[in-house]
Order: structure tokens, then C-alpha cells, then sequence
């Protein structure tokens, strides 16, 4: 070259350029290799001349390890209720395919553990949590998520009973990243210790780099190839509280003045139902009195007064003032007695069920 660049220097004619194949690599498949070749084109005298080309570089993508999991969903459930269920979401930040461990740690920083749970994963064929299509994932991992890839998982738990309104059991779910490049068997495991991100950069290998953010769980650090969010339950519960009351409404020898629970005398009951606020709604309730059992100091002596019975009656110290017929019932027995159902009862509320008996002569 040499020879020559004098020429050219000497005609003075020269015009030339550097051209090169763009080399940027960002979302590029991990192990695709990039060539690069630069050409001199250049005239002299004004004669374009065969172009001078340079060799062939070339080097392969690195891989890039991210794995995202987004939580931050609460569910309200009851003691004792089964099917609860949170949902998270895990995307595969990275460059190639990857297979995803999952697994749920429960932090010690709440209130109580689930007594049971399972993971799931969103199949597809029908939007959100199906019992008969959503399944576990195999041996527990989520197998060759496309680079970019998000999967819907969900976490179904038992919750034990004695919990109490206010009561947050918290569920961190742990996304682990192990290499993929095979279907139906699970990779190893990238984490910072069998994958440091050495000092030399070989062109001809393709290295790995963790690129995933801090997360919920304990131990959960920054770059360790894994991730993971939190959801959490939260008991909202129904506090029944049942408080029964009794009236003289009339006896046969002073009528509705001032009267006494002699025989002949009209006696009324107020069953009170409150449910305490704060809590959730109370559902499908039954109130019932057994007349001898329940009220002994009759001595067995009572008599219920037909179609007295009255449901969503409103309290007032101790008294029920209106209410209706629909929905109670009285079974004569023996033992005799008398029955209402209420529907619902919110939070903060109170329902009221009256009847009157009686008092044997």
C-alpha cells in the first residue's frame, strides 16, 4: 500500500470512503453471530478503482439473564376459605429462551402462613384462573419462555381458620433462571456463582450477564438470576355477636298497662344479630330458638303464639319494632321451635328476629 498511496498522494486525485455493516446488537438473540467487513473505494485520475475490501470480523451475542415477576395484588378471603387465590406475572427479560423455576416463600414479617397452596399457570385456552385448565407447572419450572415471553402464574391457597378481620398473610413468589436450549428438561441454574461475568470477553463464546432487579424475598439481591414480587391476603372476616331480650306485652288481668309474666301473659322475644364493623358481610344466616330447651325458665311451659314470628326487625335497646313474616318458619316438635333466615348482614349492621309466646295457664 505503500507504492500506492504515493501514487495517489502524487496525482492527487484521490477521493475515498469507509463503509461497515452496522454492529449494534440490542434485543439480539444471545449466541447470533454479527460479521462486520469494511471497504476502501477510491478513483484516481477521476477513474473509479477495484474496491479494496478488509477481512471478515466477527463475534457472537452475549446473553443477557433478566427475569421480571410483578405482584402487588391483594385478595380479601375468610377464614377457612379454599381456592384463594393471587395472581402474578413472570416475563423473561432476556435475550434467548430460558426455563423458569418458581416457588413461593412465605415472609415471617405477617401475621399467619396459609395452611396450603399451589401454583398454577395460565394456560390460555380461557382468560383467568380455571380449575380444569390451568395446571401446575411440570416438575415445578416453567420450560423454554421465549426471550420477552410472559406467563400469567397463579397461587391458589387454603386459609386456615381462627384468622381474624385485619389478619395479612403475605406471599412472596421466587422466579429463578436456569439456561434453556432444550424442551423438557430443565437447564442449569444461573445465578452469580456458576455464572460471573468473567474478565475477557471472548468473541467466539457467548458469555452470560444477570441483569435482574432487587425483589421482595429475603436473599433476593440484585443480578443473582432470579426474581420476585409479593401479593398478599388479607382477612376480612364476619363477627356475629347474638344478643336475645324479652318483653311482657300483655298479661289477663292488666291488659298492656304495666303488665306481668303471669299465666296468660304474652311474652316477646328480641333475638338480636350484629355484625361487627370493619369486617365483611355475613351471608346465608339462620336464627332459631328451641322453646323448652333454650328458655328453661318457662319450666316447659310456653306456648308459641302463631304466625308472630318477624325477621329484619329493627332493634332498639333490647326491643324489635317491625319486620316481616317472609322467611320465618315454626316447627311444633317437639321441641317447638321457631326459625328465620336473613340473606346478608353487612358490616356495622344489625337484624333483628321477634316472636311471642304464651305463658301457659
Amino acid at each position: 500500500m505503500n507504492k500506492l498511496t504515493k501514487m495517489l498522494s502524487a496525482l492527487g486525485g484521490v477521493a475515498a470512503a469507509l463503509g461497515a455493516t452496522p454492529a449494534f446488537a440490542a434485543g439480539t438473540t444471545a449466541d447470533t453471530t454479527i460479521s462486520n467487513q469494511a471497504s476502501v473505494a477510491y478513483s484516481v485520475g477521476g477513474t473509479p478503482q477495484t474496491a479494496v475490501t478488509s477481512n471478515t470480523d466477527a463475534f457472537k451475542v452475549d446473553k443477557i439473564a433478566k427475569v421480571t415477576v410483578v405482584g402487588a395484588v391483594n385478595t380479601n378471603v375468610a377464614p377457612g376459605q379454599t381456592g384463594a387465590l393471587v395472581t402474578y406475572t413472570v416475563t423473561n427479560n432476556s435475550n434467548a429462551p430460558m426455563d423458569i423455576g418458581l416457588s413461593v416463600v412465605e415472609p415471617t414479617s405477617d401475621n399467619f402462613n396459609v395452611s396450603s397452596y399451589a401454583i398454577y399457570v395460565e394456560s390460555g385456552a380461557t382468560p383467568g384462573y380455571q380449575v380444569a385448565e390451568d395446571l401446575a407447572p411440570p416438575s415445578g419450572y416453567l420450560d423454554e419462555v421465549a426471550a420477552d415471553a410472559t406467563r400469567t402464574v397463579y397461587v391458589v391457597s387454603t386459609i386456615p381458620g381462627g384468622v381474624v378481620t385485619g389478619n395479612v398473610a403475605q406471599l412472596d413468589l421466587v422466579a429463578q433462571l436456569y439456561q434453556g436450549g432444550g424442551t423438557g428438561a430443565q437447564g442449569t441454574i444461573v445465578n452469580a456463582t456458576n455464572n460471573p461475568l468473567g474478565a475477557v470477553n471472548g468473541v467466539n463464546t457467548v458469555e452470560t450477564v444477570m441483569d435482574d432487579a432487587v425483589g421482595t424475598a429475603a436473599g433476593d439481591t440484585l443480578r443473582n438470576g432470579q426474581h420476585s414480587a409479593r401479593d398478599t391476603y388479607t382477612v376480612q372476616a364476619a363477627a356475629l355477636t347474638v344478643t336475645k331480650t324479652s318483653r311482657v306485652v300483655s298479661d289477663p288481668i292488666n291488659g298492656t298497662t304495666n303488665p306481668k309474666a303471669i299465666p296468660g301473659a304474652v311474652i316477646e322475644y328480641c333475638i338480636a344479630v350484629a355484625n361487627a364493623a370493619g369486617g365483611a358481610a355475613a351471608t346465608s344466616i339462620t336464627i332459631s330458638d328451641t322453646f323448652n330447651s333454650v328458655n328453661a325458665n318457662l319450666q316447659n311451659g310456653a306456648t308459641y303464639v302463631a304466625g308472630s314470628a318477624r325477621v329484619g326487625a329493627t332493634v332498639t335497646s333490647g326491643v324489635c319494632s317491625g319486620g316481616a313474616a317472609t322467611g320465618t318458619s315454626f316447627a311444633a316438635g317437639p321441641p317447638a321451635s321457631v326459625s328465620a333466615t336473613v340473606a346478608s348482614l353487612a358490616a356495622g349492621s344489625t337484624t333483628g328476629m321477634s316472636f311471642q309466646v304464651t305463658i301457659n295457664p
